[in-house]
């Protein structure tokens, strides 16, 4: 592939294949020299303002075209792009946004009521975006922001090509913190291009495909997914949201070849009420990810699409997959049924290790420990937090920046396959969320009828896991169940609230006084194969 970094792909493209269809969205298309020529118009209006090499500049919305002319744009000129969780609290938003030092701020006009919530320190410019271009209304007021239509009016289409490293920052992501806050995971263009490289391959993505991008975008599973369809000059079909009802409508009517879903929308769409009628003919692969999938599920799905399925595994600090479970792995109920367990084999660069958490010693085959990875595609670093970067690292790295990095998740290799066993940390993930406890319990601490409280996760047939609090209630205070979980969505995204309560006389403790989780999940997880859904 003839691109070396990102700001490259539309100019590429653009020159290549200018009156290809880049992207469908809504009513909306546009081509390749359509799309380069809109970023390029996004990148003049962020000089105008004043961004410059490596600043940040921030992305809070559905599934959106501006997404895509935001990260490009900001290509052009070297700028990193920050996707922010529509689903977080305002004050979640606030803490990312503060944290990151973003410049300007791309918004979705629903989400003006969070902006309101928020106290801001370093944005200078709103952005404010509509669905399908409508215009905002009387609600952009504030002399900050203005209409995205409006902002790039004045500027002309002029790529200003200022140049990009292979070792620069190009989009930075945040995850859920062990401590309770959030931290910013710095992704280069070497790490998403390697990603994106080997990924086109493993996927089948080539320039006859049809893409279709449904994972939210402040996701890595959405945004890199999409990325990878541009890397490849393919069509991309942008969904707004999980309307299972339009991703079947799309498929049928824009030919989609590709797609990535996670198993909870894949168990959706499977069992969907007229999914026998769509035609699914061009279907290529689709690939599933972010929490593994119930054989019920994946066996549905393998006939109601009737294409190649390819499972994979990976974090946003590693941009994404690192191991790949492909077609011909997929046998329910013959000779390689097991390796539906599996998250599958290292891909392209990457090498594995299982690791004593304890003593730091590889462990032989079959052994469950803690999963390192060393590849291209591992992040640079957590953003202003060299202690967590360190800690991910524990060896450091050579001089080639390769070095291996902690993933927090226990598995075992066996015949060169790595099969996920549970979670070093205490991290739950449902529906391809990830949260950590820690978030939920400090929240709750913080409520007057509540002495101590564990958060755990416990077994969903349809999100994998979803989250429960065992709380002590003080003495002479009491507070209902609902009264709980609604001040969790007062201060939380919904989905790191509590779905469940129950309650105890006191919580087990070691000696050291640390919460056994281990004990407080026993009864939950039992009958359950392994510890991790």
């Amino acid at each position: 592939m003839p691109i070396a970094t990102l700001d490259q792909v539309l100019r590429h493209y653009s020159r290549d294949s200018p009156d290809k269809i880049a992207l469908r969205a809504g009513k909306r298309t546009w081509t390749y020299a359509e799309l380069r020529g809109e970023s390029a118009r996004v990148a003049q209006a962020m000089l105008a303002e004043g961004v410059s090499l490596q600043d940040r500049v921030a992305f809070l919305d559905r599934n959106v075209p501006e997404f895509f002319t935001l990260f490009f744009g900001g290509g052009m000129i070297n700028a990193v792009t920050l996707a922010v969780n529509w689903r977080l609290a305002a004050p979640e938003m606030a803490y990312i946004l503060n944290h990151s030092k973003a410049r300007v701020l791309f918004i979705g006009a629903e989400f003006l009521g969070h902006l309101a919530e928020m106290n801001l320190e370093t944005v200078k410019r709103v952005v404010v975006l509509t669905q399908d271009g409508r215009a905002p209304g009387e609600e952009v007021a504030h002399d900050t922001q203005i209409a995205y239509e409006d902002w790039i009016a004045g500027h002309d289409a002029t790529d200003p090509e200022v140049g990009c490293r292979i070792d620069d920052v190009c989009y930075q992501l945040y995850t859920s913190g062990t401590t309770g806050l959030p931290k910013g995971v710095e992704l280069t263009q070497r790490n998403m291009m390697a990603a994106m490289d080997v990924g086109a391959r493993e996927w089948s993505i080539d320039a006859e495909s049809v893409n279709l991008i449904a994972m939210p975008l402040f996701h890595i599973a959405g945004s890199g997914w999409g990325i990878a369809g541009f890397c490849q000059g393919a069509e991309s079909v942008l969904v707004y949201e999980m309307d299972p009802a339009e991703i079947l409508r799309l498929i049928e009517t824009h030919g989609v070849t590709n797609s990535l879903f996670v198993p909870a929308v894949l168990q959706i769409l499977s069992s969907f009420p007229g999914v026998e009628e769509t035609d699914f003919s061009r279907l290529r692969k689709i690939v599933y990810g972010a929490s593994p999938i119930s054989e019920e599920v994946l066996v549905r799905s393998m006939k109601v699409f009737g294409c190649d399925f390819v499972q994979v595994y990976g974090l946003t600090e590693t941009t994404g997959a690192i191991t790949v479970l492909p077609p011909e792995d997929h046998d329910p109920g013959g000779d390689k049924a097991h390796l539906l367990r599996a998250a599958g084999r290292p891909w392209g660069d990457v090498e594995l290790r299982i690791v004593d958490a304890e003593t730091m010693k590889d462990l032989p085959g079959g052994e469950v420990g803690e999963i390192w990875c060393s590849t291209a595609q591992n992040m640079k670093g957590y953003w202003r937090n060299e202690d967590a970067t360190a800690e991910a690292f524990p060896q450091g790295r050579d001089e080639a920046g390769l070095g291996y990095f902690r993933t927090g998740d226990a598995g075992y290799i066996r015949d060169g396959y790595l099969f996920i066993h549970d979670r070093v940390k205490d991290m739950i993930v449902t529906g391809g969320e990830n949260v950590y406890p820690a978030e939920i319990e400090n929240v709750l601490m913080s409520h007057p009828a509540i002495a101590d409280v564990a958060v755990i996760g416990v077994p969903s047939e349809k999100w994998g896991e979803t989250v429960k609090a065992i709380v002590i209630d003080r003495a002479m205070v009491k507070a209902s169940d609902d009264d709980l979980i609604a001040y969790c969505r007062e201060r939380l995204a919904h989905f790191k609230c509590p779905t469940s309560i129950d309650r105890l006389d006191a919580l087990p403790r070691n000696p050291s006084g640390k919460i056994l989780k281990t004990e407080l999940r026993e009864p939950y997880w039992r009958d359950q194969a392994r510890r991790v859904n």
